[in-house]
């Protein structure tokens, strides 16, 4: 049977069961995907990769409704059902009687016009899709089941293999010197890189991290439906693709985010994710794995390039796409100087929603004592505590506990090579030097960024959060007022390492940024 000639008959609207509109053939190196109007319909290329086999009918079968199985996990709505093609290539049915010569997937069809990558190129990609994106991929990643202690998903081994496989599936179709020289520096770099993570990547997977995930999560397979996200087409055709640490699964949107040149929202999308899930320690993995995505992503365009069927412009382009993925990854091994930031400043003065434009301008880590001081009693973030100021968790003991976790979390965010945001009052001197202390234990330059404002405006702001009730702090005005009347000021022997912002100006945000770039 011409696959070629089946997938030009099924564009006739006479081979369905149903009403139909213009219908619309799009390809990817692995798949022909038909849009009917209502409906998709989604059929595998016979091909076999070496990291997928489509190449009997059987196997497209079996992973057809693996296909549907999988992706209900996120998108049951869009996933409808696996039917079968009958009649013969040139005279196809859908749901046809007789013999199965072929099989889909069937989808319900969502406006394209939806997709992240579609919105993201007519600039409507806002805060509010990724903050819900953030919010979605958490919750699945909580909720999906853990690797077996005994399977070898996600030991050093399994990590290695798909990267090695990649470099190598990369190589034997790149021509020029100059594709081959930036391969090869990957290949080092990365070699490096996993060989001094391979004790770190064991203890990902003893500890839990290793789970059945989504394993293609770029923008192109999220979407906003219903008033939703919706993430779809998830890896079904080879177990270990999908079998991942998560946080090479964040890795995958947040490289691609980059890639489309927009740091700010990945570095948006990377805080809230970590809110939830409290995973700072998988950042020490982040890099390694944004730069196998990128390169996941080089291999699927070089795929392209060198696959017969396409014309000469099209494989131009995917040449184009290639390199242009390629020097992503290799920008994603350059090393910045790293600081240490804490903030210092009473409830409500700003320091959450200032230091916003920091971590999405400079990619730093920002680690929250509200949300923080809530995980170890067990809280999530707008959880309500019920606890009255200086009880329940809030006494003295939970406050020394909550900054000697926010302390480690930091070490373990500057040894992953980030910048580090601490956000909590910090009105104690005690607590400011033991930071100082870990500075310069840590050998990286301290930074207080001094938040203040009117008293006035203080109460107002106070009030209007907790009205708001979107925020993980619990502090009211009678809380405030006890820090104002309790605070331990800066002191001289502080001044070198404060930056101070007035957070009642209109221009706060613009002036912390301008004092943060111009720091040596």
């Amino acid at each position: 049977m011409s696959a070629n000639t089946l997938i030009s008959a099924l564009q006739d609207p006479a081979r369905y069961d149903h009403a139909t509109g213009k219908i619309k053939l799009f390809e990817t190196h692995i798949s022909w995907v038909l849009l009917t109007g209502d409906y998709v319909y989604k059929i595998k290329k016979p091909l076999d990769l070496g990291f997928l086999d489509f190449s009997s009918l059987a196997q497209r079968h079996r992973y057809c409704q693996q296909e549907l199985e999988l992706n209900r996990r996120l998108a049951p709505e869009l996933y409808l059902g696996v039917v079968k093609i009958s009649g013969s290539a040139r005279h196809p049915r859908i749901n046809g009687p007789g013999e199965a010569i072929e099989y889909a997937v069937k989808m319900r069809q969502f406006d394209p016009d939806m997709q992240f990558d579609s919105l993201l190129q007519r600039q409507a990609l806002t805060t509010q899709h990724i903050d819900a994106l953030a919010d979605r991929i958490a919750a699945f990643h909580q909720g999906i089941e853990t690797a077996p202690a005994d399977s070898r998903y996600g030991t050093a081994p399994a990590v290695w293999q798909p990267m090695q496989d990649n470099f190598d599936q990369i190589e034997q179709r790149l021509q020029d010197r100059a594709d081959r020289d930036r391969l090869e520096r990957l290949r080092q770099w990365s070699r490096q890189r996993f060989d001094s993570l391979q004790t770190a990547i064991s203890a990902r997977k003893r500890n839990g991290f290793v789970r059945n995930c989504h394993g293609d999560m770029h923008l192109a397979n999220i979407a906003w439906v219903n008033d939703a996200v919706t993430i779809f087409d998830c890896i079904e055709f080879n177990d270990e693709f999908r079998w991942i640490d998560v946080i090479s699964e964040i890795a995958f949107t947040t490289m691609d985010l980059v890639d489309r040149e927009r740091p700010d929202l990945a570095a948006r999308l990377l805080d809230r994710y970590l809110q939830h899930t409290g995973d700072y320690g998988g950042l020490r993995l982040l890099r390694l794995y944004q730069v196998y995505r990128a390169l996941v992503r080089a291999k699927v365009a070089i795929i392209r390039h060198s696959q017969g069927d396409i014309s000469a412009q099209e494989s131009a382009q995917a040449l184009a796409q290639y390199r242009d993925y390629a020097r992503l990854a290799e920008s994603l091994t350059a090393t910045t100087p790293i600081r240490l930031y804490i903030t210092h400043g009473v409830s409500g003065a700003g320091k959450t929603t200032l230091s916003q434009p920091l971590l999405e301008q400079f990619g730093m880590i920002r680690l929250r004592s509200d949300v923080e001081r809530k995980r170890l009693f067990g809280l999530a973030a707008q959880d309500e505590s019920d606890s009255d100021t200086g009880a329940g968790i809030y006494t003295s003991s939970a406050s020394e506990h909550t900054y000697a976790r926010l302390q480690a979390l930091a070490t373990e965010v500057i040894h992953a090579g980030y910048n580090v945001i601490v956000d909590a009052t910090f009105l104690k001197r005690m607590q400011r030097r033991m930071f100082q202390g870990l500075a310069r234990q840590l050998a990286v330059p301290f930074v207080i960024l001094h938040f203040h404002a009117d008293e006035s405006l203080l109460r107002r702001w106070i009030r209007e959060r907790l009205a708001a009730g979107q925020d993980a702090s619990e502090a009211d005005v009678q809380v405030l007022e006890h820090q104002l009347n309790n605070q331990e000021p800066l002191i001289e022997g502080e001044a070198d390492h404060i930056i101070a912002i007035d957070s009642g100006r209109d221009d706060a945000a613009e002036s912390l940024l301008y004092a943060v770039k111009r720091l040596p």
